[in-house]
């Protein structure tokens, strides 16, 4: 495996526990981190950036384990992109790049070389002498994967790389890591669980710094299986009614009623109609199964 996680804790002042006792392996490929607000990813990548240290456990990242020491040697081996990236408004796209690249240490000559590259490939070369201030939202996460891929890393970590981007700039982002991704480790995190679904095969979903689930995300649905319901309620009361009862996942309002769709542990006694689980279904189902 590309990173091995062995009995990870990570516990805060106050003994607050942000991760317990975690053990996870990653290969090759975009891996999925999935998780409500306050799971434990934040937390996680932080520690695999080397911005945190652990309170307990191991961790190693293609044969090199994550220590002080190495701290050096995993640095030039890892890509991050945090949630919250700071650029520098004033400079160009092209000088915030070079400055990062000058930062990593990188040889000018390579660093311009790659920063042109990752510029056609992001489809940002046109905005390359724009400042920073005046890019969109989409095209600053841009440039924050451009900083994180500058030295080509084995291992990618990036947090919430589509959050509060429209649907056009979240595709262009996945199909980056995507193709990114050959011969690499990603580690994409996020709480939007259709990027998850178009873009990884393997997941983890982390629950109050535990693991919920490990496994791909076809077995993910497969557990959903025979868990989602789909039926017509009148009026609003009988709407709370459900939600009293069952996992209400949306509801639409249509001329002959409320249509509701709902997860169910057990095949409803009323009148109901059982549906195919999407990713999401399957992730609620998931974190409230443990909920019961």
């Amino acid at each position: 495996m590309a990173i091995q996680i062995n009995d990870i804790s990570m516990i805060y002042a106050r003994k607050v526990c942000a991760l317990e006792h975690l053990s996870v392996d990653i290969g090759e490929g975009v891996f999925g981190l999935l998780g409500q607000n306050g799971a434990g990813k934040t937390t996680l990548m932080r520690i695999l950036a080397t911005l945190l240290e652990p309170t307990s456990g191991s961790i190693s990242l293609y044969g090199v384990s994550l220590c002080k020491k190495n701290y050096d040697e995993i640095k030039r081996m890892i890509g991050y992109l945090p949630q919250d990236l700071g650029l520098y408004p004033n400079l160009t796209v092209r000088e915030a790049l070079d400055y990062m690249g000058i930062l990593s240490q990188m040889p000018k000559k390579l660093r311009k070389e790659r920063i042109e590259i990752l510029l056609e490939q992001t489809n940002l070369l046109l905005h390359a002498n724009k400042k920073i201030r005046k890019l969109s939202g989409g095209m600053k996460r841009r440039v924050g994967l451009i900083q994180a891929m500058l030295n080509y890393p084995k291992v990618l970590i990036v947090d919430e790389p589509t959050t509060g981007l429209d649907p056009e700039e979240r595709i262009r982002i996945r199909n980056l890591l995507s193709s990114f991704s050959q011969n690499r480790t990603i580690i994409f995190s996020t709480h939007i669980v259709e990027d998850i679904a178009c873009t990884c095969d393997n997941i983890c979903i982390l629950e109050k710094g535990k693991v919920n689930y490990m496994g791909t995300v076809n077995d993910l649905l497969e557990q959903a299986k025979g868990k989602v319901f789909t039926c017509l309620v009148q009026n609003e009361s009988d709407l709370i009614k459900l939600k009293n009862e069952y996992q209400v996942i949306s509801s639409i309002y249509t001329s002959k009623g409320i249509q509701a769709r709902f997860i169910s542990w057990e095949k409803p006694h009323f009148s109901c109609e059982e549906i195919d689980a999407t990713m999401e279904d399957a992730f609620i189902y998931s974190t409230g199964r443990n909920n019961l």
